[in-house]
């Protein structure tokens, strides 16, 4: 039998599915005799804590990710930054025509270790699967050979060190395999992300000219639930707003006052109220300005395998906003979602008042047609448009004697959201590629629902970018008790070798 090399070198007499069904098997043999190297490595990297603001340990795992691209052949360095490093690597490819620029973040969620199932989150632990089913603990440190199902329990661990160390996996399985990668690489680690990755785009200014690429690949988040591989087109962005209404100085008895103090709460979800029909359309005028479809969107919308009734009652709610046909097609709309609600006391701390203020906490989801500052405006011009005297600090006792209706809102600078074109002939090889070694075409979503603070820097580069997520949906993602089903990430290496020599 001819080796793998020997028969991608005869390329033009092969088709391209049986080249890939050579190349899946290869990958997947390699990665069965590595699993323990494997693991080892994630276990090795997610040990070491990673949270934005622990900067000596940031630096930690930064220099340990820059040895371990070093070893598959890059040429790595830290890129200092005003926070914690980037970590730079690039490794050309020979006869490529192609530069990809693969984003990952090294950095993870801070945690809450009463909240873990376990003595410290940056100490890994395997389960023979699913802590909400109950799963046993088994011997991380001992095994050689891990079930699909096992997962293994780390802070980081899905989000997003995974993705990191299975492409490195995937550039060693193809060494292993003599199969020549087929673009230039380069790849940027963000030690920030999960702090809105403040000093990614000043990079630009410092480093630019290290991030030329035809192309960039953000290998970060969970597969489509039905377990299919998954492009993303885009990422929404997001603004937050808060908004505090005034009642009077200090709460009052609301027996001596109540029917005479004007109620803060009462007025704030008034307002909200307002904002939203009974469908929960956002009736904000100009809101959903500028968004429509082509045919070819439409049927990529409906194409995506939600079972939307499975969904409805898995999350416990029976019916369903209006805002889009479909799930897909709702998170194609900008949202405007209230994230918390704050007045007084409530539960055994309440008493008989009429609260001073009440505040909301809400966030706007963008997409590629709604940018943040347009957004703002709209938001604010309502607000006035409704009575509201605004303002951006707390009211004066000139301003409390003069306008009844007094309003501070404040708001995040925003990050806008970016979107591919579907067609764009970058995803369609990339399609193709998963698709032929999958044997199915991947999920295609036009949008994903999140946020990355990625999106300015994709907007600075000016370069086509796909999200290709891999880990499992129920990984507990910014949550106590993050995880990862070593399934996925197995198959993730062979996702990655079809995406490397594309």
């Amino acid at each position: 039998m001819k080796s793998l090399a020997g028969l991608l070198a005869a390329g033009l007499t092969l088709a391209a599915p049986a080249l890939a069904q050579d190349l899946r098997t290869a990958v997947e043999a390699h990665v069965d005799g590595a699993q323990r190297a494997l693991v080892s490595e994630l276990v090795e990297a997610v040990s070491i804590p990673s949270v934005a603001a622990d900067a000596a340990n940031i630096r930690r795992k930064a220099e340990f990710l820059r040895a371990s691209l070093e070893r598959r052949g890059f040429a790595a360095e830290l890129l200092e930054t005003d926070g914690n490093p980037l970590v730079f690597g690039e490794r050309p490819a020979a006869g490529a025509d192609r530069t990809l620029l693969i984003y990952f973040h090294y950095d993870g969620q801070p945690v809450d270790p009463s909240r873990w199932q376990q003595e410290d989150p940056f100490e890994p632990v395997l389960r023979e699967g699913s802590l909400a089913d109950g799963a046993g603990l088994l011997d991380l440190h001992a095994s050689e050979v891990f079930r699909p199902d096992d997962r293994i329990y780390a802070r980081s661990v899905a989000d997003d060190t995974a993705p990191i160390i299975a492409l490195l996996g995937a550039l060693d399985a193809l060494d292993a395999a003599g199969v020549t990668v087929t673009s230039n690489l380069k790849v940027i680690l963000d030690g920030e992300e999960e702090a809105g990755s403040p000093n990614l785009v000043p990079a630009i200014a410092r480093y630019g000219s290290r991030f030329a690429a035809d192309a960039m690949l953000i290998l970060d988040g969970p597969l489509h639930q039905s377990g299919r591989p998954t492009v993303s087109f885009g990422a929404r962005g997001i603004l937050t707003l808060e908004l505090v209404v005034y009642g009077p100085r200090v709460p009052l008895h609301s027996g001596h006052y109540g029917n005479w103090a004007p109620n803060p709460a009462v007025r704030l979800a008034q307002l909200i109220a307002s904002m939203k029909d009974e469908g929960g359309r956002v009736v904000i005028p100009g809101f959903y300005d500028g968004i429509d479809f082509t045919a070819e969107e439409r049927r990529a919308l409906a194409a995506v395998p939600d079972d939307l009734p499975a969904m409805m009652d898995a999350l416990g709610f029976a019916e369903a906003d209006r805002v889009g046909g479909s799930l897909q097609e709702a998170i194609q709309f900008p949202s405007l979602n209230v994230r918390g609600l704050s007045s007084a006391w409530v539960g055994g701390d309440a008493r008989t008042i009429v609260p001073a203020t009440a505040t909301a906490a809400i966030d706007v989801r963008l997409v590629a047609e709604t940018p943040a500052d347009a957004m703002f405006a709209k938001v604010r011009d309502f607000i006035a448009s409704e009575g509201w005297f605004l303002l951006d600090r707390d009211p004066t006792d000139a301003e409390r004697r003069e306008h009844p209706r007094l309003l501070r809102l404040t708001r995040s600078a925003g990050t806008n959201a970016f979107r591919t074109p579907l067609d764009h002939p970058v995803a369609a090889r990339l399609i193709g590629s998963l698709t032929e070694i999958w044997g199915e075409e991947p999920v295609r979503k036009r949008t994903s629902g999140g946020t990355v603070p990625i999106a300015p820097f994709v907007e600075a580069l000016g370069v086509p970018a796909l999200m290709v997520p891999t880990v499992n949906h129920d990984n507990n993602q910014h949550s106590p008790n993050e995880n990862l089903r070593l399934g996925h990430f197995f198959r993730s290496i062979v996702s990655f070798a079809a995406i490397l020599t594309m």
